[in-house]
């Protein structure tokens, strides 16, 4: 190195390291020091080619990259795009296609006395249509319904009892139903689907009613046809998004059966259990308002009054501890006439008091051999372990 080493800056001027010092004599002007920093020269040579990377990152990469995210922007449109097309197909499927059931059957029921009576017995002791189709009380015990109402709708199911929306049952007296063909009936009870074919939502179980001997659901429409007309006008029912688009799929066509010989008690008391939808109250049900079918008959399901107490259907399986395992054939039955109208008038309750939503009342007066039949084909079914406490008042 011959005189000045030019182009390296001390030390401090760079980086401020305190690094090996190296020093260097100079030939032409006799010894001077001069201190240069050996790592100081790397980095700087270091320090220099990471600038040139970055002017080679800015001048090359970037518009590339700009490039690849307006690509990417694209791409991801066009996804989200697809996505909401099909999502818009599916909606107008499910709106144009479903509910997917039969036209309505060609029918013409005869409207005999007999089953006019026959229809009478069910609609009011089995089914019991008439406990959601009427006014009920429930300044009363197990709220009956109000006479002179029988039929004439109103009821009201909604988010407070754990419903995905709000749904009122309809007038099913003459006034309600006379724009209905009995086949029209016939579909709407056994199906869930209006004659102008909209779904209805199951709170009426038809689900269940489908499975029933197509004669016991001639005689429920014999029945209604004969009711006095009564007129109320009640609000449509509205489901909850997306329960709204949901319920459309859920009507299906009827699969009935012949009813069973009421000699054959487990296969006759499975028939009225399922006609007299047991299983909705007492089976805990999902956000949906579905029933979870593994806790069939568990109970647990709860429904709250006006007033803020809170009822809760009990475990009727025949699980010993928690359920009716223990329950005599006799106690079963008396628990059920010991609200029958001939020997019972059903007591004011006040807010606050032991209230029940069962309609006790019309289910006493249903047939001895029918309330045996049913208690032997529940402890047939798989006994649950889950204690419930029956009601819990608003009033401390």
């Amino acid at each position: 190195m011959n005189g000045k080493i030019k182009g390296i800056k001390s030390q401090s001027k760079i980086f401020p390291y305190k690094l090996k010092k190296i020093q260097i004599k100079s030939k032409q002007t006799g010894p001077t020091k001069r201190f240069i920093s050996e790592k100081n020269l790397f980095e700087s040579i270091f320090y220099v080619f990471e600038i040139q990377i970055l002017i080679i990152f800015y001048i090359f990469l970037i518009p590339n990259l700009l490039r690849i995210m307006k690509k990417a922007i694209k791409i991801f449109a066009w996804i989200i795009g697809i996505v909401l097309i099909l999502v818009l197909a599916g909606f107008a499927y499910i709106t144009m296609a479903f509910p997917n059931v039969s036209p309505a059957p060609e029918l013409s029921i005869d409207y005999s006395s007999e089953r006019i009576e026959r229809g009478k017995y069910l609609a009011n002791h089995v089914t019991v249509c008439m406990d959601c189709h009427s006014v009920r009380d429930f300044s009363k015990f197990s709220g009956p319904p109000t006479p002179g109402t029988v039929g004439q709708g109103g009821d009201r199911f909604d988010q407070s009892m754990g419903f995905p929306g709000v749904f009122y049952a309809k007038n099913i007296t003459p006034y309600g139903i006379s724009d209905y063909t009995d086949g029209e009936l016939y579909r709407l009870i056994t199906s869930g689907v209006t004659h102008d074919g909209r779904a209805m939502f199951p709170v009426m179980p038809y689900l269940y009613y489908g499975k029933m001997d197509p004669e016991d659901i001639y005689d429920i429409i014999a029945y209604i046809r004969s009711l006095p007309s009564i007129a109320s006008e009640i609000p449509e029912s509205e489901a909850d998004f997306p329960v709204s688009l949901i319920l459309k799929t859920i009507p299906v066509d009827p699969e009935p059966t012949q009813k069973p010989d009421p000699g054959d008690q487990v296969a006759y008391g499975k028939y009225l259990t399922n006609a007299s939808g047991c299983i909705e109250c007492h089976t805990q049900a999902d956000p949906q308002g579905m029933i979870k079918k593994d806790l069939a008959f568990g109970g647990g399901r709860n429904f709250p009054f006006p007033d803020g107490s809170m009822v809760t259907s009990a475990n009727i399986t025949p699980d010993s501890e928690t359920g009716i395992g223990n329950w005599s054939e006799q106690a079963f039955v008396e628990r059920f006439k010991q609200y029958d109208p001939n020997r019972y008038t059903p007591a004011t309750v006040s807010p606050g008091e032991f209230n029940s939503i069962m309609p006790w009342v019309m289910y006493a007066g249903m047939k001895e051999e029918d309330l045996k039949a049913i208690y032997a084909y529940l402890q047939t079914v798989k006994p649950i372990s889950n204690s419930v406490i029956k009601f819990t008042s608003s009033v401390e």
